[in-house]
């Protein structure tokens, strides 16, 4: 069981001279985070496939005990919805995301708002995803020549992958979806998303991940005191239970993740709180 806080990326430029100390190199700005962080969502791979080599420099640049999260991409999740992932689902996985090694946490896939809850489709793309490094290899050798930057299709060792759901579309809000992922062994995403979107509270996996958008506006307000201790009292009863539990704070527009994500830690450590950590 490992409770583990960190933040959805770490290149902002705002951050530096505030979280960042003046004068940081950009090169050092992971080593920085993951030395007072336990986890890091990689988000970059949303947007576009990383290359091999920057997994590699990842995975090298931080402690020998941290984990990454990653975030699949939207190519499968927006442009594709779900559908003919045959291909480009190697495509993702071999992009790179296993040169992480042992510091290979659980892969995300976020919908759309769009994208209304259809059982089928769910259950037919949920069965593509690997539930092991060793699987995963195996289908990251089906790639095609969209990889510009080469390949990486082993696995440095076999053992279990995990997958959460992050779902925007009301529709979601059944009971015949939970128990879809109950059955699938899938997390759905516990988000604080200033109401926004669909909250759930309840776990259907052996691993719970949350991502915190935001209390009050999304990607922008952070988590006081009070919402802070809400957060922590519904991780700790999981953690009781002997579940890893993720979370990452994805309010970075306004520097709030990485103070509000040392913060959680802190408490969940039954450790005292640094009243005049932020630089700004």
């Amino acid at each position: 069981m490992s409770v583990r806080v960190g933040i959805s990326g770490w290149t902002y430029p705002p951050w530096r001279g505030d979280f960042y100390p003046a004068g940081l190199p950009h090169r050092d700005e992971l080593r920085y985070a993951a030395e007072r962080l336990s986890s890091i969502e990689i988000n970059g791979s949303f947007y576009s496939l990383q290359r091999p080599t920057s997994y590699w420099h990842w995975a090298h640049e931080t402690p020998a005990d941290f984990q990454f999260s990653v975030k699949g991409g939207r190519f499968i999740t927006h442009m594709k919805r779900l559908r003919d992932v045959g291909v480009v689902l190697p495509n993702f996985l071999a992009s790179g995301v296993l040169a992480l090694g042992e510091k290979l946490g659980p892969i995300l896939w976020q919908l759309p708002p769009t994208l209304k809850f259809d059982p089928q489709l769910l259950r037919s793309f949920i069965g593509h995803l690997p539930r092991s490094t060793g699987e995963a290899a195996y289908l990251a050798r089906r790639h095609d020549d969209r990889l510009k930057h080469g390949a990486w299709k082993g696995a440095l060792s076999d053992r279990p992958l995990r997958h959460a759901l992050e779902v925007r579309h009301d529709s979601f809000k059944t009971e015949e979806f939970l128990t879809l992922l109950r059955e699938e062994s899938v997390a759905v995403v516990v988000a604080d998303t200033a109401g926004k979107w669909p909250q759930f509270l309840e776990t259907t996996a052996d691993f719970a991940y949350l991502r915190l958008h935001g209390a009050d506006e999304l990607y922008t307000s952070g988590y006081d005191q009070a919402g802070l201790e809400l957060w922590a009292n519904r991780i700790r009863p999981w953690a009781d239970r002997g579940m890893d539990v993720y979370v990452y704070f994805d309010n970075d527009v306004k520097v709030r993740a990485p103070y509000d994500a040392m913060a959680l830690e802190r408490m969940l450590k039954g450790e005292p709180s640094i009243a005049a950590e932020r630089h700004g």
